[in-house]
């Protein structure tokens, strides 16, 4: 990667308006970095390893791509774009406690089919790439950041319907459970066990329950 503070480091140049074969292409492309890159990191990829794994020439990846940065800047919009659609069926209707836990369930069945590996799509990028290119943290923090909102959301609407305290900062909270989720997934690649994630995740999640209001009984409901 170019180093923090070029002008054009990690910088991906305006799409050219792509016929539909050409945006395939592009697209398979990018697929396969990305997948060569969760696995073997950023580093560990060659573009030549890219033009083997997409099935294109190099002329086809220097078309599409002037150069290395230009595609891992493409690769980060895809992994954010994979890991959010298995995040937003969980997070986009997030309004209780219930549903938090149903999320954590899912997240935890899912590293548990996985065992662990390779870890989180975004959060091996950050690992890799946050020290060692401002363009890129930069993309990467704008994705977190885009994942915590829908957790602030939720917990916004915990608190509309009176179910959590509403003196609690609901950014706070967001934060610290994608922090647990980060942290989680980490040990979690390394122990190749879902018991990490599943312990860090019920520790913040404890700390969004502490903030629950008892619940009043409903209108003309017996005792």
């Amino acid at each position: 990667m170019t180093s923090a503070g070029a002008t054009s480091a990690g910088a991906e140049p305006p799409l050219r308006r792509l016929t539909a074969r050409g945006a395939l292409t592009r697209d398979r492309i990018v697929r396969a970095a990305a997948d060569l890159m969760h696995a073997n990191g950023v580093a560990g990829t060659t573009m030549d390893q890219v033009v083997e794994a997409s099935g294109t020439s190099k002329s086809q990846l220097y078309h599409y791509f002037d150069d290395k940065d230009a595609l891992v800047t493409a690769v980060i919009k895809m992994q954010t774009a994979r890991v959010m659609q298995v995040q937003e069926p969980h997070l986009e209707q997030l309004s209780s406690l219930q549903g938090l836990r149903r999320w954590r369930d899912a997240i935890v069945r899912f590293v548990d089919e996985r065992h662990g590996a390779n870890g989180c799509a975004i959060g091996s990028l950050a690992t890799e790439l946050s020290d060692r290119s401002e363009p890129a943290r930069i993309l990467i923090n704008a994705a977190f950041q885009s994942w915590e909102s829908y957790l602030t959301a939720g917990i916004s609407r915990m608190q509309e319907r009176g179910e959590i305290d509403r003196t609690a900062d609901p950014a706070t909270l967001a934060t610290g459970i994608l922090a647990a989720y980060q942290g989680g997934y980490l040990l979690s690649q390394a122990r190749r066990s879902a018991q990490p994630m599943a312990l860090a995740l019920d520790l913040a999640i404890r700390n969004v329950e502490a903030l629950a209001l008892e619940q009043k009984p409903a209108s003309g409901a017996v005792s």
